[in-house]
């Protein structure tokens, strides 16, 4: 396709709710604003659902459920097949359309367009591996068949820092298992979902299968939904404090529920580490997606005999990066995607250098329009420090020096969240000793990324339930049925 403008981008997107394969106002015709975070001002208008709205995806919805629970997995497969294909075909103007709603530069909108096709093609192969068993009674007088089947009509919240991605991991699976559904994104970043609705409804997605709200108020439109009792699953990416709250409501009719929650990521680099392998996982881990993003490295921890040089390299590497708007050719560091986030990250470096931490680089928000603060590395930081047990959210590298292993992971450990943790060592010895004593759900071994769609993606203790992507994510929407056979 030739170039594409962005006003050009935005305008092709539709600005309805999605309920029942129709494009439809909202109630009153009520709309928000989608800001560009780059310069504050609005992209567009979209639909601003209410809760009757909400009622009425869920009332499609479970009226698509049954026909669709009843389609053949390979007809399930090949709806998501043809959705990779499109979304891959489409890499340009989604990238566009996602870098103008959230801020990301373009290089990484379009890595997260790659990413997100590619929880399609995984679950596309999924949905035909969906398997049982059959097995003898212990005494031998019966048969048990264990079968699995579609949870049902399931919720799905995602969140503004991965608005396609967080999309495709829940819907992929959901289409697979045979689940209708309810989508919510972010406010911030509604366009990258309305336009993935409408690639899957041209895949030949059924109507009510998908069913897309736009809203500024999403605990009065789901909150509803969530207590009706014709759902059956909530899945959910966002805060713990939010994710506390969604479960609360779910244990009024025991939704399933599955959650990836907040992070704080320790990234350890020993003495004896790659230290050119370590410095590149920690820019990967920290600087992906300017900072934001559950999986970011929170709190740096060097080991005594390799801080200096660690901290002195970190440094020049934070502060040679560019700053600019996400369309601009080489930024690295996009806007944050809202002067809530600025504010939050301005006062946890505040803090920090108030209680004896050092500025390396960085440390302070930039004059003019949009939602930009320089890239920050910290060190001296203590322990008492509120971004020691805080999410930074952003572009800011605090370093913490250890002595020995059992020091490192105390402090690693010394947390409520559980996500993921990286370690750098050449002592494979160590290596697996670490690994194995880190609490957390996913653990980086000498590499900074551990995202993938093939792998199972979660966390434990506050940082969630469940597991998304991999041959386990899958399970999320399928529930165990056992028929006892008597002979």
């Amino acid at each position: 396709m030739g170039e594409i403008s962005e006003a050009g981008v935005v305008d092709t997107v539709a600005k309805e709710l999605f309920i029942g394969g129709k494009w439809t106002a909202a109630e009153g015709g009520r709309t928000f604003p989608v800001l560009d975070p780059s310069t504050g001002e609005a992209l567009c208008q979209v639909a601003d659902a209410s809760p009757a709205d909400g009622m009425a995806a869920l009332d499609a919805a479970v009226a698509a459920q049954a026909d669709w629970a009843r389609t053949a997995p390979r007809e399930r497969g090949e709806i998501l097949r043809r959705a990779y294909q499109s979304l891959v075909d489409r890499t340009e103007e989604l990238a566009l359309l996602m870098t103008l709603e959230m801020g990301k530069p373009l290089a990484e909108s379009r890595g997260e367009i790659a990413y997100a096709a590619e929880f399609f093609r995984w679950f596309a192969e999924e949905a035909v591996r969906i398997g049982g068993d059959y097995s003898v009674a212990p005494n031998g007088s019966g048969r048990f068949l264990v079968a699995k089947q579609p949870v049902g009509v399931s919720l799905l919240i995602t969140p503004w820092n991965f608005p396609m991605a967080m999309g495709t991991r829940k819907i992929g699976p959901a289409v697979a298992a045979g689940c209708t559904m309810i989508i919510k994104p972010a406010a911030q970043t509604p366009l990258s979902m309305l336009a993935l609705a409408e690639i899957l409804a041209e895949a030949g997605l059924p109507e009510g299968v998908l069913n897309v709200l736009t809203t500024s108020d999403s605990g009065g439109v789901m909150e509803p939904l969530i207590r009706d009792g014709r759902a059956r699953k909530l899945s959910f990416t966002g805060s713990t404090a939010v994710g506390r709250k969604l479960l609360e409501q779910c244990a009024d009719k025991v939704l399933r529920t599955s959650m990836e929650l907040g992070g704080n990521a320790p990234f350890i680099v020993f003495d004896d580490a790659d230290l050119d392998a370590a410095l590149e996982g920690a820019m990967l881990a920290k600087m992906r997606n300017i900072g934001e993003a559950c999986t970011a490295a929170n709190r740096i921890y060097v080991q005594k005999g390799v801080a200096a040089e660690f901290g002195r390299r970190l440094t020049e590497k934070m502060a040679a990066l560019p700053m600019g708007r996400g369309t601009e050719d080489g930024v690295v560091v996009g806007p944050l995607i809202d002067q809530a986030a600025v504010d939050k990250v301005s006062g946890l470096v505040r803090d920090a250098v108030e209680r004896g931490a050092k500025v390396l680089t960085g440390g302070a928000t930039v004059d003019g329009p949009g939602n930009f603060y320089q890239a920050t590395v910290l060190t001296e930081v203590p322990l008492d420090a509120d971004m020691a047990t805080e999410e930074i959210f952003g572009p800011v590298a605090p370093i913490y020096i250890f002595d020995t292993e059992e020091e490192v992971l105390a402090a690693a450990n010394d947390t409520e969240y559980g996500l993921v943790s990286y370690l750098y060592t050449s002592d494979i010895k160590r290596a697996l000793r670490v690994s194995e004593r880190l609490e957390s759900g996913m653990v980086g071994l000498n590499q900074g990324l551990v995202s993938n769609p093939a792998a199972p993606f979660g966390g434990i203790k506050a940082s969630g339930l469940g597991r998304e992507g991999g041959k386990f994510g899958i399970d999320e929407f399928l529930e165990t049925k056992y028929i006892a056979v008597n002979l």
